[in-house]
């Protein structure tokens, strides 16, 4: 009961009151400092997902005790929500400066983020969970946040339609790096390439009198967009889609009219 009323209180490992921990002493293993184990824990999240984490399995690997680990983060929560930031540390953003930022076109900056992320939930399968888990307010996350903000605020658009605008581009790049994300998994996990996995699920699908129609329709609809390999096939629809959006930004720009 206890367990769970502490749990249900929880708000971010950014937000701790009490003290980093530095060092351990007693006879730990040197070099073991919260740097190492969050790499650690990327490393293994790459490697065998989410579902199969645990502080166990982390001791192991970094070839200490659990309660070694514990010394420098109070839960696995703790330890998800640094992983998460530090692979968003990973994001080659463009300098903050606003001057640098009036050189540049929003839509060329809004597409080059837009492509960096969807490529970072691809490579990291288990970020899509967690970050709709956590608040995100890591310093790495919050240099995003801000970055996408000052594009997105160049577009012209009135304020109150910024937010949308965010959500639109972003969410959908979620959603697509999610899904391209979990298909590549899935198919290493089945020891296929996507196409080998691709052209066996539609063969299997095909199967089922219910499916086949729609399954056709479908075929002919991918057929039509272009593409050899699946990877082609997600570009060009990323593209597109993309592009759409940005069209949609600025019809409502033109909309809006001038802005004061």
């Amino acid at each position: 009961m206890a367990r769970a009323a502490r749990q249900s209180l929880r708000t971010s490992v950014w937000l701790e009151e009490k003290p980093r921990r530095g060092a351990r002493g007693g006879g730990q293993p040197s070099g073991l400092d919260r740097e190492r184990i969050t790499e650690a824990t990327v490393r293994l999240l790459d490697a065998e997902g989410l579902a199969k984490f645990s502080m166990r399995r982390l001791a192991a690997e970094l070839n200490v005790t659990a309660m070694s680990v514990y010394w420098y983060v109070d839960t696995k929560d703790d330890l998800l929500e640094l992983a998460l930031d530090a692979a968003f540390g990973e994001l080659d953003l463009p300098d903050t400066d606003t001057e640098a930022d009036e050189e540049t076109d929003w839509r060329d900056d809004l597409r080059a983020l837009a492509l960096a992320y969807r490529g970072l939930l691809v490579r990291h399968p288990w970020l899509s969970p967690l970050i709709g888990t956590y608040v995100n307010i890591g310093p790495n996350s919050l240099r995003f946040s801000r970055q996408v903000q000052r594009i997105v605020r160049r577009t012209g658009l009135p304020a109150h339609g910024l937010v949308a605008a965010i959500s639109a581009v972003f969410q959908f790049v979620y959603g697509f790096g999610t899904i391209e994300g979990h298909f590549i998994a899935r198919s290493a996990a089945f020891g296929m390439s996507p196409d080998d996995y691709f052209r066996h699920a539609m063969s299997s699908v095909t199967a089922s009198a219910e499916a086949a129609d729609i399954v056709q329709e479908s075929a002919e609809l991918m057929e039509a967009r272009g593409g050899d390999t699946v990877e082609e096939m997600w570009e060009r629809d990323f593209e597109f889609a993309l592009d759409l959006l940005v069209a949609g930004i600025e019809a409502m720009v033109d909309r809006a009219g001038p802005t004061s």
